[in-house]
């Protein structure tokens, strides 16, 4: 049976992740002809805030909102970054949210160490980033065989991959700023 304090955060959690689902990361550049301008990346802050989450709270919550999250999306509204429905399987962008899955999982072990220090959180979030564009590019290889459309996979490869990775990594460096707030929060639970 689910406890409230439980209930709050999974609400919380699921909150949050609908929330930055739905914002664009952009970078303003000022020097660029002095005017106000701005670089849209190709990412939300979806990635960053379940990092976060999962560091704040246990595996078995973000768990549980995350796939709370995944069923809104599918079934109630559109939710996801490009959009939702029971359609949104057959994307490609699908076997990155089913990625999630184990970067939580992964993330979640650093909460298993008393301290989390930068060296251990950036290697964790590393291995956490690739293991879910593993996934989405397993799933990404999966329909390319099952629909025969071969000449597809690089460009979804590109796509979806190599072209967001980067960006994924660059999102974990902000996230260093709040280990210590983290683990003060943590230890006065």
């Amino acid at each position: 049976m689910l406890n409230f304090y439980k209930l709050i955060e999974t609400l919380v959690s699921l909150q949050l992740l609908v929330i930055s689902s739905m914002l664009p990361v952009y970078i303003p550049l000022p020097f660029i002809y002095k005017s106000t301008n701005n670089f849209e990346l190709p990412i939300t802050w979806q990635i960053p805030t379940i990092i976060l989450l999962t560091l704040i709270f246990h595996k078995k919550v973000v768990f549980r909102a995350f796939s709370i999250y995944i069923i809104l999306g599918l079934f109630i509204f559109p939710i996801f970054n490009q959009g939702g429905s029971i359609g949104y399987l057959l994307t490609p962008n699908f076997g990155y949210l089913l990625g999630l899955y184990p970067l939580i999982k992964i993330i979640d072990n650093l909460n298993t160490r008393n301290k989390i220090n930068v060296g251990k959180f950036l290697k964790n979030g590393f291995i956490a980033i690739c293991t879910m564009h593993l996934t989405g590019i397993f799933y990404n290889f999966i329909q390319i065989i099952f629909y025969s459309q071969f000449n597809l996979f690089l460009y979804n490869l590109g796509k979806y991959s190599l072209g967001k990775i980067g960006y994924h990594f660059l999102m974990l460096f902000p996230l260093l700023l709040l280990i210590k707030p983290i683990e003060r929060f943590r230890s006065s639970k």
